[in-house]
């Protein structure tokens, strides 16, 4: 299903056919630079059926991002709500992850302004949050362009990594619905 759709890209729910192009994302060392490795198909078919079950029950999740001239697979930007588990939780987060060959064309900054529109305006939230190790500067500076502000706060042990595990740390970022720029969520399909 076509949720948004920005000048340049589409944000869907995921298709069984896109796991060959997500699992192949995902071995790209420079993808997983910050990620505790390439995921396995089954981790890949987990993910998406996991995000469609997501989507279904909350009206969003990390959207299959599709390049529009093309078709392609470009990755997953999106929302993801997460009831527990965090220590900041209940919250949403905004999240994207792109192949290599799509960075530095700005999709993230696009597609992820189309999504913090939607979830403020449609979803009617009030704060959205991201989060990241503090050495992903890419990201890091993606949240900055979105007028995201970091919780100097708010750094944590991301549970779902090992104590000590090098990726564990992470920066919180946030962005609350009154103190967000204009953000534009025309690009929701009806």
């Amino acid at each position: 299903m076509d949720v948004i759709r920005t000048p340049r890209l589409l944000l869907r729910t995921w298709q069984a056919e896109d796991a060959a192009a997500f699992w192949e994302l995902n071995q790209d060392p420079r993808v997983t630079e910050f990620l505790p490795g390439p995921l396995s198909m089954a981790q890949v078919e987990a993910f998406i059926a996991a995000q469609n079950d997501l989507f279904a029950r909350s009206g969003a999740c990390y959207f299959a991002a599709t390049v529009i001239a093309t078709g392609d697979l470009a990755g997953f930007v999106g929302l993801k709500r997460h009831e527990g588990g965090l220590p900041f939780a209940p919250c949403s987060d905004i999240g994207w992850r792109l192949a290599a060959q799509h960075w530095g064309k700005g999709y993230a900054g696009e597609t992820a302004r189309a999504c913090l529109g939607f979830g403020f305006a449609e979803l009617g939230l009030e704060e959205i949050v991201s989060f990241t190790v503090p050495d992903n500067l890419r990201s890091r500076a993606v949240m900055e362009k979105l007028g995201m502000r970091e919780d100097t706060g708010g750094a944590f042990a991301h549970p779902a990594l090992p104590a000590g595990h090098p990726l564990s740390r992470h920066v919180l970022y946030r962005l609350r619905r009154e103190g967000a720029p204009d953000h534009d969520s025309r690009g929701a399909v009806p």
